[in-house]
């Protein structure tokens, strides 16, 4: 009889093991990096650094992530038709920097009010924040073409090298006394770079030259994405903004919820490993027409996803009030109710990260923008009713979370060619539609 485990790692995409044991020290780092905040400073020092977090984590995740997406399905494409990165790497690099550059500008612009509103006046905590954005820009960069070309070891190497750094900074701010928010802030911006720095050899090796990739190509889909993306890192992080606005000086609420949120998205991580080897395996699978081996990995991580959610979730619950005292130093102000509507959130935001890269496989970019919109419509919409605070920002995390998954479901079932039978479809040209994209109609 098969062991459960090997079938469990059967079901996952080709490379998912490679990313994973990065995955799993990138995930524990930032449990430690908070911790050890959460122990060094006080509630008020945790509160600029738990925003400043949340806001790397959902902005800069919005307009920097999109970019690794895209290039791995690019990429991904065009090895399967045996075509080099090299020119989508070049082309790719002047991309990131000028998205990069736009964003440092406006953060420049505002750096007066955002400072003031958020950070309790401290600027040098807005200048963290564009360090921050530039150690995503170069690392989401160059783990798009590792991944694309299925180079999941140095992908997991580079997650392994940032986490731990991530660790590694924190606990010697903790050594030496360092008792400031900026100290802690820098560490998101300092660990990502050393690690690209580390891994930029093998990428480099692996790149070749091919045929050239026009802009279009390259950005028809990346701002619909890009808001796509924004999108659900404000579904998934508005809980401690919102909490902000709503309840402006609860501090130990904001931080607490920050921790909470940290806790009940253990899934997520684990999720993480995923991500880049399902893009890359969908993208190739459509590439050639196999309609079997797509539909078929679909299924599979689906049933992967519902596996994740039970064993996060449940720990999370029932001890999730106690872990946050424990863990991160939090004051005792959520309990066992808000940490299940959090986990359910997370379980129906894993399913809507699935169908969300189906549907970018398919080019549908624009029906997946739609649906993350209704999503933080639904969101919003809860967050606003009267009510506790807490119980309002966690119940919308949940409902946005499940409204964006119903939205996608239907929007993949239109997409999905249902008149092409399993194995029929003949490969595809780079230059032709594929089979598997019959009937849908490009942006």
């Amino acid at each position: 009889m098969k062991n459960p485990l090997a079938k469990v790692a059967a079901a996952l995409p080709p490379g998912t093991l490679a990313v994973a044991g990065g995955t799993v020290v990138l995930g524990a780092a930032s449990y430690v990096h908070l911790g050890v905040a959460g122990h060094s400073l006080t509630t008020d020092q945790m509160a600029n650094v738990s925003l400043l977090w949340t806001i790397v984590m959902s902005i800069g995740i919005g307009v920097f992530f999109p970019i690794e997406q895209e290039l791995t399905r690019i990429v991904a494409a065009r090895a399967a038709l045996g075509h080099g990165a090299g020119p989508v790497l070049r082309r790719a690099t002047v991309l990131t920097a000028g998205i990069l550059g736009l964003t440092l500008a406006a953060l420049a612009a505002a750096a007066g009010p955002i400072a003031d509103g958020l950070f309790r006046g401290d600027k040098a905590l807005v200048a963290a924040l564009g360090a921050a954005f530039f150690g995503m820009a170069v690392c989401y960069l160059t783990r798009g073409v590792l991944a694309g070309l299925g180079r999941f070891g140095a992908y997991g190497t580079q997650l392994g090298l940032d986490g731990g750094l991530r660790i590694v900074l924190a606990f010697g701010c903790a050594a030496f006394g360092v008792r400031s928010a900026l100290a802690f802030s820098l560490i998101l911006a300092v660990a990502p770079v050393i690690a690209v720095l580390a891994t930029l050899p093998p990428l480099v090796r692996a790149v070749k030259p091919g045929p050239a990739i026009a802009w279009r190509d390259l950005c028809g889909g990346l701002g619909l994405l890009i808001c796509s993306t924004l999108l659900s890192q404000v579904v998934v992080n508005a809980a401690v903004l919102s909490t902000k606005l709503l309840a402006p000086t609860d501090s130990a609420l904001i931080a607490a919820l920050l921790n909470a949120l940290v806790l009940a998205r253990v899934p997520l991580f684990v999720f993480g490993s995923l991500q880049a080897s399902l893009l890359n395996g969908l993208s190739a699978a459509l590439a050639v027409g196999d309609r079997a081996a797509f539909s078929g990995m679909l299924r599979k991580i689906g049933a992967v996803v519902g596996l994740l959610g039970l064993l996060g979730g449940i720990p999370a619950v029932v001890l999730g009030p106690w872990l946050i005292q424990v863990l991160f130093g939090a004051e005792p102000v959520l309990g066992c109710l808000d940490f299940f509507w959090m986990s359910a959130g997370t379980v129906a935001y894993m399913f809507a990260m699935v169908l969300g890269q189906a549907l970018m496989v398919f080019k549908r970019h624009n029906l997946q923008l739609l649906c993350w919109a209704a999503g933080t419509l639904v969101l919003l919409g809860v967050t606003f009713v009267p009510g506790d605070v807490a119980t309002r920002v966690v119940l919308a995390y949940a409902l946005g979370s499940l409204a964006t998954v119903i939205g996608m479901l239907a929007a993949l079932r239109r997409s999905f060619p249902d008149r092409t039978a399993p194995g029929t479809v003949e490969p595809a040209h780079e230059s032709a539609p594929s089979p598997l994209g019959a009937g849908v109609v490009g942006e």
